[in-house]
């Protein structure tokens, strides 16, 4: 074994070595669990374990400040010195950085930084691999099939600057995907669960609910493309706003390309975008959806800085009572464009003040409505009015005075979450959701189920 091998003496030996005018050091260690299975069982589980060791050099140049950014895997005691000369070869070769700002300073260390990385194993499913078991004896039973897959990872992050500071997160991320199908194939469902830990999922209440799904597609009902009230369930809700988040960069906004740019020049801050009270907002310490308190960027773009490492984040309303409050900035575009340094957060939480589950405000229907399973391959068509186009999955069902009388075809949609937020009528209750489309990168979410009066069903799909 290395001599030095342990996290956080990685990262003070990247320092030591040093000899820029600034460093950061960003160490992460991985693990991850999963366990897939298919037709009512197991397939295949595994654990893997991880490093990766991100350095950062600046160089302070008669034309500015430049940074060169290295990040390898596997680094042991004997990878560093050539890895961090590395990055110091390309802060040297480079231009100077658009975004330099000084390296943050000032930042309490975490009392943790030199204690060994948390992992996870298969432990993590102590719990929840019988209670799949279950799952798998019901759904035979009752004639369908589960496919589906569970993962849990736990990353340990340490972030070492020249400038003193010492910050380490733990960030814990499972994902739960069920699909149940009818023996012949030709019906499906889906449900996806997101957690920390998996004591909070229940695989006989989801083999419940896909059930009851698989029931409805028992009846095909056939419909033409058009507008139709639909009731999109808080996965679909997240996939929707997540992009809008994505897209709501200050910078681009100033600069009129982007639905949130005023006409004739500046932005739509301080508009009303919806006339239900919602607000969209993340925070670092939202309960069971807690992300990294400080900002952790291994590389530059539009809505993070290598720059700004370590800087501290603030719970942020993007929307508040329907009002947009504010959009994405790193130091550098909050002193181009004059706002607040409003950083991106590793989560999404829509809040609308509603009480009622989908299944209430499926039964508070009146007339006909569409219920919507999930989105995917979801893409933007217009930047400026951000209008996206994707299609539905794993289920549309039709709902008629408070009830689902069967499913129907699968469509392609074109709308704008901005405008969506302008004609909900309805916020059900908010809850921990998993978005289908995004939640490869972006699992911590919570959403109400949203009634739109007309969504634009544009043509229908056959896809399944």
């Amino acid at each position: 074994m290395s001599r030095v091998s342990k996290p956080y003496e990685i990262v003070e030996r990247a320092l030591e070595l040093s000899t820029t005018d600034g460093l950061v050091v960003i160490a992460d260690e991985h693990s991850s669990a999963n366990l897939r299975w298919a037709g009512n069982a197991l397939t295949t589980n595994g654990v893997t374990r991880g490093r990766t060791l991100t350095v950062i050099a600046t160089v302070d140049g008669a034309k500015g400040t430049a940074s060169g950014v290295v990040s390898r895997s596997a680094v042991t005691a004997d990878d560093l010195e050539p890895l961090v000369r590395a990055a110091e070869a390309a802060a040297r070769g480079a231009c100077p950085a658009e975004d330099a700002q000084p390296l943050v300073s000032g930042v309490p260390s975490s009392p943790d930084f030199t204690d060994a990385p948390a992992e996870t194993g298969s432990e993590v499913f102590a719990d929840f691999a019988p209670a799949l078991g279950d799952a798998f004896a019901r759904a035979r039973a009752g004639g369908r099939e589960l496919y589906g897959f569970a993962n849990h990872e736990l990353n340990s992050t340490y972030l070492g600057t020249s400038t003193g500071l010492r910050l380490r997160h733990d960030q814990p991320t499972g994902t739960l995907e069920l699909n149940a199908k009818s023996p012949d194939r030709t019906r499906s469902a889906w449900a996806g669960r997101s957690t920390r830990d998996f004591k909070d999922v229940d695989p006989a209440a989801l083999d419940a609910e896909l059930a009851q799904r698989l029931r409805w597609a028992e009846r095909r009902i056939e419909l033409p493309a058009g507008r139709y009230e639909t009731l999109l369930p808080p996965t679909a809700v997240a996939d929707l706003l997540i992009y809008q988040l994505w897209s709501s960069t200050a910078r681009d906004a100033v600069e009129g390309r982007t639905v949130f740019s005023k006409p004739g020049g500046g932005t739509r801050l301080g508009e009303t975008l919806a006339p239900l009270p919602l607000t969209l907002r993340s925070d670092p310490h939202a309960p069971g959806l807690e992300s990294s308190p400080f900002v952790i960027a291994h590389s530059s773009g539009d809505s993070g800085s290598v720059f700004d490492n370590g800087l501290p984040l603030a719970p942020t309303d993007w929307v508040r009572e329907g009002r947009l409050e504010r959009l994405t900035t790193t130091r550098h575009t909050a002193a181009l464009t004059g706002l607040p340094v409003s950083p991106a957060i590793d989560n999404l939480v829509l809040d609308g003040g509603g009480e009622r589950s989908l299944e209430e405000m499926v039964a508070a229907t009146t007339g006909r409505a569409l219920l919507l399973t999930c989105l995917w391959y979801i893409r933007e068509v217009d930047p400026a009015t951000l209008l996206l186009t994707g299609l539905t999955r794993d289920g549309v069902y039709l709902v008629e005075d408070g009830e689902v009388v069967g499913e129907v075809n699968n469509f392609r949609f074109n709308e704008s979450p901005v405008d969506l937020l302008s004609r909900a009528s309805e916020a059900g209750r908010t809850e921990k959701t998993l978005p289908r489309e995004w939640g490869d990168w972006f699992t911590r979410a919570a959403m109400p189920a949203l009634r739109i009066p007309d969504f634009n069903m544009s043509s229908v799909s056959q896809g399944v």
